[in-house]
Order: structure tokens, then C-alpha cells, then sequence
């Protein structure tokens, strides 16, 4: 898989990038192992069964990994230092539906060459988690 990096001169308010994934059960265990966050509303059905989710939902965080996956590998993509994430998630996220993660150029501050992006992810169609990045994107004046 290529990755494209952006230098901040190169950056501009509206640009955007995404990328989506289908979310599946080993996703979901691979994340509560790496993470050792094994709540069994993630991977416990018959304890999920019993919750206002009715079954078992994706780890919020797995869905905001995706964004991250933007950021990182897209916009502005390789060097980017993350300094800040906000998040409010919306709605659950189940194994077998598609996440899109997308992220928007909101501001640029030139002095410090700070970031600010606009991040939401979406199943078909519907947010499901939403908020804001900055960070620091590589510059060609500090090569």
C-alpha cells in the first residue's frame, strides 16, 4: 500500500482523505488482546444480549484507530505528530459493517505548523464517531 505525505506548505483548508474498512470479529479480538481492554460488551454475546446494544458492539476506540490510519498514512500522512484528538461517540459499530473514516483540513497555523482536522466516521452513512485532530505536519523548512 503507497502513502502519500503532504509538507505543511503543501496543505490547504477543505482538503480531505478517508478510508474505509469492514470490521470483523478478529478485529475485534485482535484489539481487546492488544489493548487488554476485554469488556465483554466487545466479545461476550450472550452478556451483550443483555445491554441496551442487544449484542456485541466494536471497540469505540477501534473505530477512532481508523482515523488515526488517515492522519497517518494520508493527511498529511507519514512525519505527522499527533498532538491532540477530541472524540464523541455516536452510535455502536457492529462486526460486518463498514466503517469510513474521513478527515478534513480545517485551519492551518502557519507559525507552529499545526493541523487542525475535522474526523468523523460513518456506517452507511450515520455517524458513528466524530471530533477534532491537530497535529503537526512534517514542513520543508525544517529539512
Amino acid at each position: 500500500m503507497s502513502t502519500k505525505s503532504y509538507f505543511f506548505e503543501d496543505l490547504s483548508i477543505g482538503m480531505d482523505a478517508s478510508y474505509a474498512r469492514e470490521v470483523t470479529g478478529a478485529d475485534i479480538q485482535t484489539f481487546a488482546d492488544v489493548t487488554g481492554d476485554d469488556n465483554p460488551m466487545h466479545l461476550d454475546e450472550a452478556y451483550a444480549a443483555g445491554t441496551m446494544f442487544k449484542g456485541c458492539i466494536a471497540h469505540g476506540m477501534l473505530s477512532a484507530g481508523y482515523i488515526s490510519k488517515v492522519i497517518g498514512t494520508q493527511l498529511p500522512g507519514p512525519g505527522a505528530i499527533y498532538l491532540s484528538q477530541t472524540l464523541t461517540f455516536r452510535a455502536p459499530v457492529r462486526a460486518g459493517e463498514v466503517v469510513d473514516a474521513r478527515v478534513e483540513v480545517i485551519a492551518l497555523d502557519e507559525k507552529r505548523r499545526k493541523v487542525t482536522l475535522s474526523c468523523a466516521c460513518k456506517v452507511a452513512g450515520k455517524v458513528v464517531v466524530d471530533g477534532e485532530a491537530v497535529v503537526l505536519a512534517p514542513s520543508r523548512e525544517a529539512k
